[in-house]
């Protein structure tokens, strides 16, 4: 048994390595760790210590080394070849230095003091079970809508819940389609197979948490794992963007304006894939995200719609009484696949809704019968050209159905009926509206706010003939 101790003042680096030796012959590898939490002012964050661990690989950014993290999720852990605490990965114990990872979340003015105990059980090492993943097909219904959760967390990282626990949740929520999104560690990727079926595609990734924001990397290849060590001023988050799309995954950043520390989003959008503008139950973050991914819509106009950030949403869901679904992203795919459903939410062919219960069928018809559907282009010979909008909402009652457009709100109809079900148009013009899309909002007893969100699309654009060809 191995005692480091240590302490760390403010400004200490992100990131603090610890070595310590492995000799020949270890069979499992244990570690635990506690640090001191004395009393701040208030108003002044005290200590919180993450932890994790990199073999004798090395510690190298992007590198091999990496063996497991659990953030402050735990205090202790354990690798073996086969088998490992949540969040880590099973395999041989080699000789070697390695290193204990500490990330310093916050240190308070007097310091943050640590003891870290490593314990070496030396013995036969045992086998690493050949991993076995999800399959990237389910059986689906064809060309059609599917509903989805990219964004859950599992006990490999802060969760509570077991992948066989959010996999029935994500059934009763009706869903469809589901992405893994633990914390900094993809050690969930080979537990996931025996919740996949006909009925439930699992996709895997990771949620990337960085000092500057949280991205998911969105249905990344098998066993793929992303770096976090990283800020925005590093330069590096580029290198790691294009990582994750060689991987065959999407680059979407999180509750861009999540106020916990270390989560608002720094990075810029340059790189990003999609957006999370709804995380989890609708508060004045969603708001503010759904603002801005709105403002960023009038940037895609000038390019004739090509070049537009979809927004997604997602629960973020880590334990009771968090709701799996809530909300939920509802992508038209040509399949239950991975590769299609990815495609959906690239192309913008998608909707949020906070429950199953909620279905917004949304379109908008040129005169002369041309018409597009949501993410799409609706080109029109002229741009006086009469355009009806449409949207068709269920499973929302008493809810009000808005159409908003680059100049903002342009219609706002009569609330529902108490049945959830009504037809909502609207006429209009490209020149009057270069983009419509379409809110269902709950009501509101704050006069002119807006209730809270029930359902949004993404854009329709509408453009004349020479700038949508």
């Amino acid at each position: 048994m191995t005692t480091l101790r240590g302490t760390l003042l403010p400004g200490s680096p992100d990131y603090v390595y610890v070595p310590f030796e492995v000799p020949s012959g270890v069979r499992e590898l244990k570690v635990s760790y506690t640090y001191d939490k004395p009393s701040v002012p208030p108003g002044t964050p005290g200590n919180a210590l993450d932890i994790g661990v990199f073999d004798e690989r090395g510690t190298e950014l992007g590198g091999e080394g990496f063996r497991g993290w659990s953030g402050g999720a735990r205090t202790e852990f354990f690798i073996r070849a086969d088998d490992a605490t949540p969040g880590y990965v099973p395999g041989l114990v080699r000789e070697g230095t390695w290193h204990i990872a500490l990330g310093p979340y916050t240190v308070a003015p007097q310091g943050l003091s640590y003891e870290i105990t490593v314990t070496l059980t030396q013995g036969e090492p045992g086998e690493t079970p050949a991993p076995v993943y999800p399959p990237s097909r389910a059986a689906g219904r064809g060309r059609a809508w599917y509903r989805g959760d990219c964004h859950l967390h599992s006990w490999h990282s802060d969760g509570r819940r077991t992948p066989a626990e959010i996999a029935a949740l994500a059934r009763s929520a009706g869903l469809d389609f589901i992405n893994s999104s633990d914390h900094n560690t993809h050690t969930s990727h080979a537990h996931w197979a025996p919740e996949a079926g006909d009925d439930l595609l699992i996709l895997l990734g990771e949620e990337v948490t960085t000092r500057n924001g949280h991205v998911l990397a969105l249905g990344t290849a098998p066993g793929t794992f992303v770096d976090w060590r990283h800020r925005a001023r590093d330069g590096r988050f580029g290198h790691f963007a294009r990582g994750i799309r060689r991987a065959g995954g999407l680059v979407v950043p999180a509750h861009p304006y999540a106020t916990c520390i270390g989560c608002a989003w720094k990075f810029g959008y340059g790189e990003a894939d999609a957006v999370e503008v709804w995380n989890g139950p609708w508060t004045p973050d969603d708001e503010v995200a759904l603002a801005a991914w709105d403002g960023a819509l009038v940037a895609a106009v000038r390019g004739g719609g090509r070049e537009w950030l979809p927004a997604m949403g997602n629960s973020d869901a880590h334990r009771p009484p968090d709701a799996v679904g809530l909300p939920q992203t509802v992508v038209f795919a040509e399949e239950l696949t991975r590769e299609a459903i990815l495609a959906g939410i690239r192309a913008g062919r998608s909707y949020v809704a906070e429950s199953k219960n909620v279905s917004l069928s949304f379109t908008a018809t040129a005169e002369g019968g041309e018409l597009a559907g949501v993410g799409e282009r609706l080109a029109v010979e002229d741009a006086q050209t009469p355009v009806t909008v449409r949207a068709e909402v269920t499973g929302a009652p008493r809810c009000v159905v808005r159409f908003v457009t680059d100049q903002g709100v342009l219609f706002t109809g009569e609330p529902l009926p108490v049945a959830g079900a009504g037809t909502v148009e609207w006429r209009t013009t490209a020149s009057y509206a270069a983009y419509v899309r379409a809110e269902v909002r709950h009501e509101t007893a704050m006069g002119p706010l807006p209730g809270v969100m029930a359902a949004f699309t993404n854009p329709i654009f509408l453009l004349r003939s020479s700038a949508g060809r």
